[in-house]
């Protein structure tokens, strides 16, 4: 695909809408580099009412800073605290969901716009192609397999878009000592770690992706479309405005 077809992909894809400046719960006037961030989390709620919280506080601080929603679909979960926050608040919010798991007794009724897809990497690589950012919830099998994804894409250098962890009362300690560890084993490298952005509260690691500047740098030029996971395309396809 020639550079030029990609970048009118991509303005079609973002909208071709600017940043926009919103009104904060107090009264001050928040302004984001991001159209839309992608939400990865749970289809269910946990035990503890401070993940559903958290959810609820990371879909007001989307709304707060006029910040559209990518999410999995459905409404159960903290999947469906996230995205009523969002569309409750006035913000536009694309779900994304294979069509095998559209019965609403599996996934609940959807709010928003709905893109069904043919199955699971369709769907990862579409979350993907539409959002400038990505935030981990807590969440289960599903979504480590997203963060996962993610992550390798962004360590591969297909994109360069930041990536969050909202470490809800210490949920990711585990996960963060873990990629610690591969450091230390050799297995990541030192400027690969700091691909993940962690903070234990939505406003807190919000700002954190706002101002983070990319420094992990790879060799890897993806310009054959054959060698790019379906349905995406590298860095062209980011929405992200610049300041």
């Amino acid at each position: 695909m020639a550079v030029e077809a990609m970048a009118e992909k991509v303005a079609g894809a973002a909208g071709g809408v600017a940043p926009e400046t919103s009104v904060g719960a107090g009264g001050e006037r928040l302004s984001s580099r991001f159209r839309r961030i992608c939400v990865y989390c749970g289809s269910a709620k946990g035990r503890k009412a401070s993940y559903q919280d958290a959810a609820v506080e990371l879909g007001q601080e989307l709304v707060e800073r006029g910040i559209d929603l990518v999410y999995g679909g459905g409404s159960i979960g903290l999947m469906g605290l996230v995205s009523h926050a969002v569309h409750d608040g006035g913000r536009h919010v694309i779900g994304v969901i294979p069509k095998s798991l559209m019965p609403r007794e599996v996934t609940g009724e959807p709010v928003g716009e709905v893109r069904a897809v043919s199955g699971m990497h369709e769907r990862k690589a579409e979350m993907v192609r539409f959002s400038d950012a990505f935030i981990a919830l807590p969440g289960g099998y599903g979504t480590l397999d997203e963060l996962l994804e993610v992550l390798t894409w962004a360590q591969l250098g297909i994109h360069k878009k930041p990536i969050g962890l909202l470490n809800v009362d210490g949920f990711y300690n585990f996960f963060l000592s873990f990629i610690d560890m591969a450091v230390s084993e050799g297995f990541i490298k030192e400027d690969a770690r700091r691909l993940v952005i962690s903070a234990p509260t939505a406003k807190e690691l919000v700002l954190k992706l706002e101002e983070y500047v990319p420094e992990y740098e790879v060799g890897l030029v993806w310009e054959d479309p054959s060698q790019i996971p379906h349905g995406f395309t590298p860095e062209l396809e980011s929405g992200i405005a610049t300041s």
